[in-house]
C-alpha cells in the first residue's frame, strides 16, 4: 500500500468521481460542458478547505487527457514555473495547477500573464480566499471565477464508503467494520472538510487492533481520531467576515436564535474583539433611535466581557445579543446624516445664513453678521420659527423617523409639531 495519505490517494481520476459540487460537475453544469466540448479554460477554484480544489483540477486535466503540474504559489519559484512552461512548449499546452493562488507575488504573475495570453498555459489556481478580495484582477480577468461548496454529511460518508472500499487506492485490502454513529462522527465532525474525515477513517483503520482480521470502529475511536473537529474558523479567512456578516443581518432581522448561533460561532473561535466592535456597530447602526439606551447597555456588556474574559464573558454577550435582536429597529439618524453627508460631498450646500455665522468679534455687525438672530430660549417653549439651513437647501430633508420605537415615535410628534408651527 503507498505511503502517501489516503485523502491524496483517493482523489478523483475524473470528474465522474468528483465528490459533490454538482452545481459545477453536473451534467448540463458549466465545467461538465467544458469538459465534454474538449474546450478547457484557465480558473480559479475557491472555497472552504476539504472541498476538493486541488482534486477536481486534476480530475478536469486527467478528464481531457492533459498534461498537468502542480505548484505552489508560495513555496514553488519563478524557476519551476519557467520549467512548466518548458513543459508546455514541449507538449504544446500545459494545465498549471497553482495552489495557494492568492499568494502569488508580483515577478510570477508577470512571468505567468503571457503565457496565458497565448494559452500556451492552462492555469487552475486554487485557494480558499475570496479571489475578490485576495487575487490580483490581471489574473483574475484572465480566468472564470468557481466557487466549490462545504460538502454535505452525505457526501463525506459516500467518500468514506468509497474509500473502504476501494482495494487499489483505499483500505479495501483490510476488513473494516464501522458503527454507524461512528460513521455519522467522522462525516458531521469534519465540518465538510473532506481530507479532514478521510485522514480520520485513516488514522482509525491503522491505530485499532485487528481481532480475527477484522479492524472495528466503533465512536469511541472515531472521536479520538478526528480530536476537536466539529468546529472549524479562522479569525483572517472569508469565512470569518461571512460569520460577522450573518451576526449582524441576524440581529438586524430580529431572529434572535440566528443572532445567537452566530455569536456562539465567534466565542468558539475566541475573537473576543471582533464581536466587541460589532455589537456596538450593530446598537447604534440597526436599533439606533429606536431604543437609544441599547447603545450604552451594549457597550457596558462589551466592558464587562473584556474585563472578565472567557468563558464568563459569554454572560454579558448574550444579554447584549438578545436585547439587540429583540429590540425595535431604527436606522433613520445615520440615514439622515449619510444623506446630508451626500449633499456636501456633491457641492450642494450652499453658505451659512448670515443670522447664524458668528457674531462674536469687533467688525461682524459691520458685516451682517449674527444680525436679526432669534435666540430660541427666549420664547415659549425654547422655539421660535427661523430658516437654519443654507438658501440653496432650505427646504431639503434628511430625517425621515421610524415609528419602530416609543422613543422615536416622541420624537416624530415633536418634528410633526414643529413641522406644523412653520407652515402657520
Amino acid at each position: 500500500m503507498s505511503q502517501q495519505p489516503l485523502a491524496f490517494r483517493m482523489r478523483p481520476s475524473n470528474i465522474n468521481e468528483i465528490i459533490g459540487q454538482t452545481h459545477l460537475v453536473g451534467e448540463g453544469k458549466t465545467i461538465h460542458r467544458m469538459v465534454k466540448a474538449n474546450r478547457l479554460a484557465s480558473m480559479i477554484l475557491f472555497g472552504p478547505p476539504g472541498t476538493g480544489k486541488t482534486s477536481m483540477a486534476t480530475a478536469l486535466a486527467k478528464s481531457l487527457h492533459l498534461p498537468f503540474k502542480t505548484l505552489n504559489a508560495v513555496t514553488d519559484k519563478k524557476k519551476d514555473m519557467e520549467i512548466a512552461v518548458e513543459e508546455a512548449k514541449m507538449h504544446g499546452q500545459l494545465v498549471l495547477i497553482l495552489d495557494e493562488v492568492h499568494r502569488l507575488d508580483k515577478a510570477k504573475q508577470d512571468f505567468l500573464l503571457p503565457h496565458l495570453e497565448s494559452n500556451r498555459l492552462t492555469l487552475i489556481g486554487c485557494t480558499t480566499s475570496n479571489p475578490y478580495h485576495s487575487i490580483n484582477p490581471a489574473i483574475r480577468s484572465r480566468c472564470h471565477l468557481f466557487e466549490l461548496y462545504r460538502l454535505t454529511s452525505e457526501d463525506i460518508k459516500e467518500a468514506i464508503g468509497r474509500a473502504i472500499r476501494n482495494k487499489e487506492d483505499g483500505l479495501g485490502d483490510l476488513t473494516i467494520e464501522m458503527t454507524e454513529d461512528a460513521l455519522d462522527h467522522f462525516a458531521h465532525s469534519a465540518n465538510g472538510d473532506l481530507r479532514a474525515a478521510l485522514n480520520g477513517v485513516e488514522l482509525a483503520a491503522f491505530s485499532t487492533p485487528t481481532k480475527d482480521g477484522t479492524i472495528s470502529i466503533n465512536l469511541e475511536t472515531a472521536e479520538e481520531c478526528m480530536q476537536k473537529k466539529s468546529f472549524s474558523h479562522d479569525k483572517d479567512g472569508d469565512a470569518h467576515y461571512d460569520v460577522l456578516s450573518a451576526f449582524q443581518k441576524s440581529i438586524r432581522g430580529s431572529d434572535v436564535d440566528a443572532s445567537l448561533h452566530y455569536l456562539a460561532r465567534l466565542i468558539e473561535a475566541g475573537d473576543l474583539d471582533s464581536i466587541g466592535r460589532r455589537l456596538v456597530v450593530i446598537a447604534y447602526e440597526d436599533i439606533g433611535l429606536a431604543n437609544p439606551q441599547a447603545g450604552p447597555r451594549a457597550i457596558a456588556a462589551v466592558e464587562a466581557a473584556e474585563r472578565i474574559g472567557f468563558p464568563e464573558a459569554r454572560i454579558p454577550l448574550s444579554v447584549a445579543v438578545t436585547e439587540l435582536a429583540l429590540s425595535p429597529k431604527s436606522n433613520s439618524a445615520y440615514k439622515a446624516l449619510d444623506a446630508a453627508l451626500g449633499d456636501i460631498r456633491s457641492g450642494n450646500s450652499g453658505d451659512v445664513p448670515a443670522h447664524l455665522k458668528d457674531s462674536h468679534y469687533k467688525g461682524a455687525a459691520d458685516l451682517g453678521r449674527g444680525l436679526d438672530y432669534k435666540y430660541p430660549h427666549n420664547y415659549e417653549n425654547a422655539w421660535v420659527n427661523q430658516q437654519y439651513l443654507p438658501d440653496k437647501i432650505k427646504k431639503r430633508t434628511y430625517y425621515e423617523p421610524k415609528s419602530t420605537g416609543k422613543f422615536e415615535q416622541a420624537l416624530n410628534q415633536v418634528l410633526q409639531k414643529i413641522k406644523k408651527q412653520k407652515t402657520t
